[in-house]
């Protein structure tokens, strides 16, 4: 079995020196392999940045340059809850040049594995509602909106928001792909994990507490009873400097956060044959 050397990042939330360091290092290091999972796009109300020039200019000019040089290199992304989803064909225009592979809700080979993508989270506290959906059942956290309230950049069907869930979402990817053999590139970490600790001690709503674990019960389940071969995660920023971990052994399957609070670039730096000894760099 061909061993493939991997990169994560994550939540760069359109930080350009963050994406120089990014392609820099990877024309450096020539990997085999690099996962974006999500939160890839600055905020257009915060600094005035043409959303389309910059996914061109800052991501995709920046792959293309390296795939010159490297032809080896593969590019997997996803999107993330704080990424409109109008910009979305961007992405898949992309991968019909053959720059990356847009992986959310498909499955494709990779070497001897296959790397599945998903970006839907659950409810946040958040207006924009194109990457969130019901977790394992229409309940909503204390303090989230619903998805069915909030702003979305493209229109959905209303059938589809109140009842599709995260859940029937894996249920149906499971079967894609020899689960064992698959990565899997998540947005959101799992459930009650060391990957999904958010800084909300002691904060209420409404005089209701907080729950201080804000991923997916689904994903965490999913984990649990599939096991699949690696799950790569971020979201929650802050996770890694509080519960001190950005990976989690769940019995057969090994799971990577790349989310990271401070202003350095978060790297975590895998190979297929012994995700175990993965490391992670800031940069």
């Amino acid at each position: 079995m061909i061993t493939m050397q991997c990169l994560f990042i994550s939540d760069l939330h359109g930080h350009i020196k963050k994406y120089k360091r990014l392609f820099d290092y990877v024309s450096e290091y020539k990997p085999d392999a690099v996962f974006f999972g999500g939160d890839l796009l600055p905020m257009i109300a915060k600094n005035g940045t043409d959303m389309s020039t910059f996914i061109k200019e800052r991501i995709l000019q920046p792959i293309k340059k390296i795939k010159q040089n490297q032809k080896k290199v593969q590019f997997f992304l996803i999107l993330g809850n704080d990424d409109p989803r109008r910009y979305e064909p961007i992405f898949q225009k992309a991968e019909k040049d053959h720059l990356i592979f847009y992986v959310h809700q498909k499955t494709v080979s990779f070497s001897d594995f296959f790397v599945t993508g998903y970006s839907f989270v659950p409810p946040t506290p958040f207006q924009l509602k194109d990457w969130e959906r019901y977790d394992v059942s229409r309940f909503v956290d204390v303090g989230a909106v619903s998805p069915e309230n909030g702003m979305r950049s493209v229109p959905v069907n209303q059938k589809t928001i109140r009842f599709e869930t995260i859940k029937k979402d894996l249920d149906q990817l499971v079967e894609n792909a020899p689960v064992d053999k698959t990565i899997f590139l998540f947005h959101s970490p799992p459930y009650n994990s060391l990957l999904d600790r958010a800084d909300l001690d002691g904060k209420k709503f409404d005089h209701a507490p907080l729950d201080v674990q804000i991923g997916s019960i689904a994903i965490k389940r999913f984990i649990t009873r599939y096991q699949p071969f690696i799950t790569l995660h971020g979201h929650v920023h802050e996770s890694s400097q509080i519960t001190g971990e950005w990976k989690q052994v769940f019995n057969q399957t090994i799971s990577f956060s790349a989310a990271y609070a401070g202003e350095k670039l978060s790297i975590v730096d895998f190979n297929t044959d012994d995700p175990n000894k993965a490391t992670r760099k800031l940069i």
